[in-house]
Formats: structure tokens, sequence, C-alpha cells
């Protein structure tokens, strides 16, 4: 029987990730796992610099599968919040119309209806320490990079520089890497949402602290939704979210550094509403706009031999619960690639991964763009497909 050889691509490779969010300490992980020589950039100036955001499911699919490969999940049970995978939907009157954590199912781990949320800070630490020290490299905020020779040179924005064989840019829906591999930019998906943080939601906003009660909640009515989700530090993240023309962001007239000013258009935007709601936008002390973008569903570049992308840097689409998944994803079917020994040469190992993250988040992106008023400005029909969605996937788990 004749017997094959397998190539290591990564050997004498250094290899650069820049970007440390999920989807980039994850993929160094994995390729540690079969050791590689590999180094995460990450412009946070320490791993507690700041709060990471609200809580985030995994899904068994792809990010639990991801932890799993990657030997983590001991840790990620120790670490995920029980109970906060149930979903609490209202009206503007603030009624409850689902409420997840009344039915008796419950699905557990090793179900694929079961999505375990954990803070998104606890599930970065969980990574962090599975790494070599020293892996993570703080400060250092990619600014360009040029390629000498054989070698990429990378600057960061303090000054400092590093050399790499193979870059991987996981540096998020802002990406600075992308620009090196694609000239193909974002598409507006015709919503916007505000997001707030509270420090304090018991002491602040203390009614919908109740209502939240651990769970997400989304409040959904004709033409406008507002989501909140809990953070692992108790905080409370919030998102109001609507449809606008693309020139919103630039005519609105709002001064975005004024919270009083955000605060009124709210209170306007959502008059109709229980002033619970308002209460939200009280309690925060600071708001920022968010233009939900996407790349195309159809994306296609050269694959080269030194430079991929993952996650967001890649296929940047509309929230959807499977961002940091797909990015978990990534990591675990790029490192299988470089690592099998299955392929040739870098550059096919590379294409291969790019055609298989394409095409998944492709299909995932518009289904999520087609769905976006749904979303951002749901009407009562939709309201109540939604609410039916859910008891019909609840009542087959």
């Amino acid at each position: 029987m004749e017997t094959i050889q397998k190539i290591n691509l990564l050997k004498d490779k250094k290899i650069a990730v820049i970007g440390g969010g999920p989807g980039g300490l994850m993929l160094a992980r994995l390729l540690q796992m079969k050791h590689a020589d590999v180094q995460v950039y990450e412009r946070d100036y320490s791993q507690a610099s700041r709060v990471q955001g609200a809580i985030v499911d995994l899904h068994y699919e792809s990010g639990l599968k991801a932890m799993a490969a990657a030997g983590l999940m001991e840790a990620f049970k120790a670490g995920y919040i029980p109970g906060a995978d149930r979903y609490r939907v209202l009206d503007p009157q603030a009624n409850i119309l689902l409420d997840e954590g009344e039915q008796a199912t419950e699905a557990k781990f090793g179900e694929e209806s079961f999505r375990p949320e954990i803070d998104r800070g606890v599930l970065r630490d969980i990574l962090i320490a599975s790494l070599l020290p020293g892996t993570v490299v703080w400060d250092s905020q990619f600014s360009a990079m040029e390629q000498e020779g054989e070698l990429w040179k990378i600057h960061f924005r303090n000054g400092n520089t590093a050399t790499a064989d193979i870059v991987i840019g996981s540096d998020g829906y802002r990406s600075q890497v992308r620009g090196y591999l694609t000239d193909i930019t974002p598409l507006y998906s015709g919503a916007m949402i505000i997001q707030g943080e509270i420090e304090d939601p018991e002491l602040a906003c203390q009614e919908m602290h109740s209502l939240v009660n651990q769970a997400n909640l989304m409040a959904m009515g004709a033409g406008a939704t507002i989501a909140a989700q809990p953070r692992g530090d108790g905080g409370l993240t919030f998102y109001a979210a609507s449809l606008y023309p693309e020139n919103w962001a630039a005519a609105n007239g709002i001064d975005f550094s004024r919270p009083e000013e955000v605060r009124t258009y709210l209170k306007e935007h959502f008059a109709a509403w229980n002033p619970v709601f308002f209460t939200l936008f009280e309690a925060c002390r600071g708001f920022i706009l968010r233009p939900l973008n996407y790349f195309p569903f159809e994306q296609e570049w050269e694959s080269r031999d030194n430079l991929t992308l993952l996650g967001d840097a890649a296929h940047l689409m509309p929230p959807n619960g499977e961002g940091v998944n797909l990015a978990l994803l990534d990591a675990l079917d790029l490192s299988e690639c470089l690592t099998s020994g299955g392929f040739g040469d870098l550059k096919q190992a590379i294409s291969v991964y790019e055609k298989i993250m394409l095409e998944r988040s492709a299909e995932l992106c518009r289904e999520t763009v087609e769905g976006i008023a749904d979303f951002a400005a749901p009407s009562d029909e939709s309201v109540r497909e939604f609410i039916k969605m859910f008891t019909v996937d609840r009542s087959l788990s």
C-alpha cells in the first residue's frame, strides 16, 4: 500500500494573528496544540482594559464544536451562565408575550438545541489562559504592513514592528488587514441600532432589571425593537433598532457625544411605548450608533499563501447570534486546513478554507439581511411569527 506523505506546512513558519477576539484566540489555541509558532497582536492595552460586552451563546455545531476541539469544554462549563439562554419577549406596553424561563423543557450539553450563554470577558479569559505565556501582545493596534522578501513586516500604532510568514486578519468588522486581500466593501442593510451600556441596572433601572431577569429580552413593536442582554459583570447592554435611510447617521442632527440629545430622540421615537423602557435611556451614560452593514453574499478574491481572514473581518453581517460562533468555527476550519497535512502547499490549504468559510457565511448572511426588517422594524404579524417560531422550536427540543 502506498504511504501518503503528510506535509507540515507550518514548519519554521511564524504566524501573526491580528486581533485578540474569540476567533483569533481560538485559532492561536488550536495552532499551538499542533506546535505552531503563533503570536496574537491585540489593540487593547491589557486583558482587563475594557468590558467585553454582553453575554454570547455558543452553538452545538459551531462554537461548542470548536471549544471541544480546543479541549476547553470543562472550562466553558465552569464559566457559563445557567439559564441565561432563555428568551423573554415583550410588547411595547411591557406585557410579556413569551417567557422561556417558565417552560418546563430544558436542553442540556450534548443536545443540539442547547445554546448556553457565557460572558464575553469570561470566554476571552478562558481562551487566553489556554495559550502559552506571552502569546498575546497587548497594546498592538495594527497600522500597516508590507512584504520584505518572504516575510510580512507589520507596523503598529505604538511604533513597534513584527515580522511573520503568515498573517491572519481577525480584527473585526473594521478590519484593516482585509484591504491587503480584497477591495470588497460593506453594504448597508437598511437598519441601525443605538447601543447603550448600563453599569448598575439593579439600582439605575430597577424595573427593567427585573424584566430582563438574566435572560435575553426583546421588546418588539411595529417599527422598532428594543433588546437587552445582561453582562457577566452585572451590567446591561441594550440596543434600540429601527429602519433608517443610509444617510441618517450624517443627517439626523443628533450629537452622539451628548447623551441628553440621544435620550431626547429615543423618547420621541418610542413615545407610544411604556415609559419603563425610558429608564434604560435615562440610566445610560453614553450611546453608540451602529449602522448594520454586511459584506456581499457572493464574495471572491484571489487566495494567497501568506494571508487570510476569519470572523467579521471576512464575512461581516448584521447581528444574528452567529457572529462569535462563525469566528470560532472559522478558526477550527482554518487550523485543520493548515495542520492536517493533506494539502500540497499553503495556498491550496488557505484556498480550501476560504471556500468553506465564504460559502457557509454567504447563506447565513443572506437569511439575516432578508429578515432584517422583522428585527429592526417588525410588524404585528412578524412578531406573532417570531413567538410561534420559539414555541415550536422549544416543543421539539
